[in-house]
């Protein structure tokens, strides 16, 4: 690898074989060097969770003049972690990147998303981070759309940084093509209906994890849903910090 190109880390929480993580890589091998370490099967919904009490493998899948690929058989922290201790050569990236993932990732969904727990990740160790997600669950979702607009917000990442203790979520509607690009925050949302219960044919009962999403402010045109809803790319900058401010204040007042 070339010490003389910019460092992205880049993992996922569909696996290392997901075509999102390798149309990212396809996107942005002519504009630096890139290390992938993602977890070696889907890891949806892991959020920032880490292994703790698991020992770890990682694997080499992949390996060119400036491109490596490992799997690791933990959560998408766990890749980010091990791939800073273990598969950088004592550098530093210049940027990390979870994505790109299939699937939203929008509102709430901030909060569940393996591929926003790895920009966070990367935010909490002071690395520019961002996570990119298209609204299509499907295996072979078209990426291609994407390009520029991956292309043009990493570049602007890697030459500008992120504030201490930002990251950005990015998030693109299933389109041929976008209306532009909207700054906006996270959306208020509910997820309802949320288990279904099941018999197994052995006698006992088992459930699925699912759910129904709504919009709980859906006249509001500042969020990322109203966003994707009217077909622009939603850029979500995302703080670190959740200390609400405001109540801190009112908590004063309380004479506890």
């Amino acid at each position: 690898m070339n010490e003389n190109r910019p460092l992205i880390l880049v993992s996922n929480d569909d696996g290392y074989h997901a075509k999102g993580i390798n149309a990212l890589i396809d996107m942005l091998k002519d504009m630096a060097d890139i290390v992938v370490c993602a977890p070696e099967s889907a890891r949806s919904g892991f959020a920032t969770a880490f292994s703790a009490t698991t020992p770890l493998r990682l694997k080499l899948r992949r390996e060119e003049e400036s491109y490596r690929m490992w799997s690791c058989s933990g959560t998408p922290v766990d890749c980010v972690k091990l791939a800073l201790h273990e598969n950088l050569c004592g550098r530093t990236p210049d940027m990390i990147i979870g994505g790109i993932n299939h699937g939203d990732n929008a509102s709430v969904n901030t909060h569940y998303s393996g591929t926003m727990g790895v920009a966070i990740e990367g935010c909490l160790k002071y690395i520019p981070s961002v996570a990119f997600s298209l609204c299509d669950h499907s295996g072979d979702a078209d990426f291609e759309p994407l390009r520029p607009y991956v292309r043009r917000i990493t570049g602007e990442v890697l030459r500008r940084g992120l504030p201490k203790g930002v990251c950005l979520n990015v998030n693109f509607p299933r389109l041929k093509e976008f209306n532009g690009v909207r700054i906006c925050r996270m959306a208020m949302g509910t997820w309802y209906n949320e288990c279904v219960k099941m018999r197994h044919p052995s006698g006992y009962d088992y459930y699925w994890m699912v759910g129904d999403y709504r919009n709980d402010e859906p006249q509001s045109d500042d969020t990322d849903n109203w966003a994707l809803a009217h077909g622009y790319v939603a850029v979500t900058p995302t703080r670190i910090d959740v200390t609400s401010y405001d109540t801190m204040e009112e908590l004063r007042g309380w004479g506890l």
